[in-house]
C-alpha cells in the first residue's frame, strides 16, 4: 500500500501535471471503484483543478466550486500518467481522467478490487472520510507521547492505526521500529519518556528520508515504481537477509494479510517473536532465540 512518502511524491507530480488544468473527460473502467452516488464524476468535467492534498493515505483532488475526488489506492492501486486519450488497461483499468495534454489512469493489480474513488460535494462529506490520524511532523514531543500512550497497544499496531497517525503503514512502521531499535510488540504504556522521544524522532527521520529518496528517484517525472518493497530498506521485505546494522538474519511474523519484519539482535535482545497461532502450533518447538533458530537450521541441513 502506498504510504506517506509515496503519496507525497504522487502529490508533487499531480501538482506539476494537473493543478490549474481543466478535466476534459472521465471514463469509468470498473463500477466497483466508485463508492458514491452523487455527485457523479461527470460533474467534474469542465472544471479546473485548484489543488491536491492528502487525507492520511488518500489522494484528494480539489476542483473549483466545491467538488472533490478522493482516491484511496489501498494495496495495489496506482496512478499513472499517459498520453492524451490513453486506453484503460484491461482488467487493471479502474478509471481515466482526461486532460488536454495527457490522461491520468487509476489502475489496480490483482483481482481484489479495493481501491476506491469517492466524489464529494461538501466540506462535511470530505471531512467524513478522514479517519482522524495526525501527522507526526505536526506534533510536539509532549503531544506525541500523550497520543501514543492513550491506549496500551503494541507499537506496530499503534503506528499503523489510521485513527492515531496519518500515512504510516506496514512498510514504514517496520523501518521506524528498526531505526528506533524497538520491538514491534513493545507496549506503548511501557515506554519511558526517552523511548517515546526515540520513536518520535525515528518516525520523523524515516518518513522524511524516504520521501526525499523517492523524490530524487522520480525527479520531474511521474512516479512509476510505487512499491512497499524498496532497495535500501533495512528490514521490510528482507526476511532472511542480513540486517544492515548487525548482519543477523531479518525475521518476520505474518498475520492476516500483514507482516512485521524485524531484527532480533537490534530490536528484541535476540529474542524470537511469534504470533499466538504460530506459538500454539509449534509449542516447545518454537525457537526462543537466534541461537536456537540457528541450531534448528543446522540440524535440518
Amino acid at each position: 500500500m502506498p504510504e506517506l512518502p509515496d503519496v507525497e511524491v504522487y502529490l508533487d507530480a499531480l501538482r506539476r501535471y494537473v493543478v490549474g488544468r481543466t478535466l476534459r473527460g472521465f471514463r469509468l473502467g470498473s463500477p466497483f471503484v466508485l463508492r458514491t452516488v452523487a455527485p457523479q464524476p461527470a460533474d467534474a468535467v469542465g472544471r479546473d483543478i485548484v489543488s491536491v492534498s492528502r487525507i492520511g493515505k488518500r489522494v484528494v483532488i480539489a476542483f473549483d466550486d466545491d467538488l472533490w475526488f478522493v482516491i484511496h489506492l489501498m494495496i495495489a492501486g496506482r496512478l499513472r500518467w499517459r498520453k492524451p486519450g490513453a486506453g484503460l488497461p484491461g482488467r487493471r483499468g479502474l478509471a481515466a481522467f482526461d486532460f488536454d495534454d495527457g490522461t491520468l489512469l487509476l489502475t489496480e493489480e490483482g483481482r481484489k478490487k479495493r481501491a476506491s474513488l469517492h466524489v464529494v460535494g461538501s466540506r462535511e462529506d470530505l471531512d467524513a472520510l478522514d479517519p482522524g490520524g495526525v501527522d507526526v511532523a505536526d506534533l510536539s514531543s509532549e503531544v506525541f507521547a500523550t497520543i501514543l500512550r492513550r491506549d496500551n497497544r503494541t507499537l506496530k499496531r499503534a503506528l499503523t492505526d489510521p485513527h492515531i497517525f496519518s500515512g504510516i503503514g506496514n512498510a514504514y512502521s517496520d523501518e521506524i521500529l528498526h531505526h528506533a531499535r524497538m520491538s514491534p510488540f513493545r507496549r506503548t504504556r511501557q515506554l519511558s519518556e526517552a523511548e517515546l522521544e526515540t520513536i518520535r524522532r525515528s518516525t520523523l527521520h524515516v518518513l522524511a528520508d524516504w520521501t526525499e529518496r523517492i523524490r530524487d528517484e522520480v525527479g520531474d517525472g511521474f512516479p512509476e515504481k510505487v512499491t512497499a518493497f524498496r532497495d535500501g530498506m533495512a528490514v521490510h521485505g528482507r526476511y532472511g537477509q542480513p540486517c544492515p546494522v548487525c548482519g543477523s538474519p531479518v525475521q518476520r511474523i505474518v498475520y492476516a494479510e500483514n507482516e512485521a519484519n524485524y531484527c532480533a539482535s537490534c530490536q528484541t535482545g535476540g529474542k524470537m517473536l511469534a504470533d499466538r497461532s504460530l506459538s500454539r502450533l509449534l509449542k516447545d518447538d518454537w525457537p526462543k532465540t537466534l541461537e536456537e533458530l540457528e541450531a534448528k537450521i543446522g540440524v535440518r541441513s
